[in-house]
């Protein structure tokens, strides 16, 4: 199972930062950092340039596409206006060059290594920003806080190898049972969260039902344990709003509960 997984979310949507490169943005880059070694003029060759970003990012595509409608018309015999058009090419693709190494480097700095969901950092400012929203619409938000029981065992017995890949496998039971447009996360070590866009507390048992199929068939094919989860529920009410560390803080508060009465753990227990 790989360890590095596709990016759920848009940071630079959610949080007002870049977003994650996607396959193609990551060829962007690859064909960005060609460098004056494979174009005479000093640019990158325009060919490959083109067809990365025009696939990669539309928005960086439809400027390319102009700067080079304008270069065509600059250029013609006269020595000046070929130079000019090359100085044009050249500028802009180090702009978007720039550009794109920004974005990677800002969806680094909000995404978990392990699993490709965001971490605490990038969590926080998207949930921020969709608590503003759901406010301003008056709509219910649903958060759950999730805690791996049996992590450590995992890893004393196994390896944390093991243990990362029992991550990575509660990480895709957690994409098989949310929405693409909610918000999933890897706070830290064992602790889980996932802000459900478009839930109410009417939701929350059929989610939880879904989730606790979804951790049986992930862990179907290891037979040395099984994946098991302890789940807090945190609702927002646009009424009464709250923080997000306050809504964290009601879910996790509510899933030590949980713990304490024995109750609504998810998956077999090892």
């Amino acid at each position: 199972m790989p360890l590095h997984r596709r990016q759920r979310c848009d940071p630079g949507q959610a949080a007002g930062s870049a977003v994650s490169p996607t396959s193609n943005q990551t060829r962007s880059l690859r064909v960005l950092s060609m460098g004056r070694r494979e174009c005479p003029s000093g640019g990158v060759p325009k060919e490959e340039l083109f067809s990365a970003l025009l696939v990669g990012d539309n928005e960086l595509g439809h400027i390319l596409q102009q700067v080079d409608e304008i270069s065509h018309t600059l250029k013609s015999d006269a020595p000046e206006s070929q130079k000019l058009s090359n100085a044009l090419q050249l500028t802009v693709s180090c702009a978007v060059r720039q550009t794109l190494l920004e974005r990677e480097l800002r969806s680094l700095a909000l995404t978990d290594d392990l699993t490709g969901l965001y971490n605490r950092r990038g969590f926080l400012a998207s949930a921020t920003q969709q608590l503003k929203l759901a406010f301003r619409n008056t709509q219910e938000l649903v958060l759950f806080f999730c805690d791996v029981d049996n992590l450590k065992k995992i890893n004393d017995s196994y390896g944390h190898g093991e243990g990362d890949q029992s991550l990575v496998r509660i990480a895709d039971a957690l994409e098989q049972t949310f929405r693409d447009s909610d918000i999933l996360a890897r706070l830290g070590g064992d602790e889980f969260a996932v802000l459900a866009l478009e839930a109410s507390s009417q939701d929350q048992e059929v989610i939880l039902d879904r989730l606790e199929t979804n951790l049986e068939k992930s862990s179907a094919s290891e037979s040395r344990y099984e994946l098991s989860l302890s789940v807090g529920v945190g609702q927002f009410d646009p009424r009464r709003p709250i923080s997000v560390r306050e809504l964290m803080a009601q879910a996790d508060q509510a899933m030590y509960e949980q713990k304490g009465k024995r109750t609504r753990f998810l998956g077999k227990q090892t």
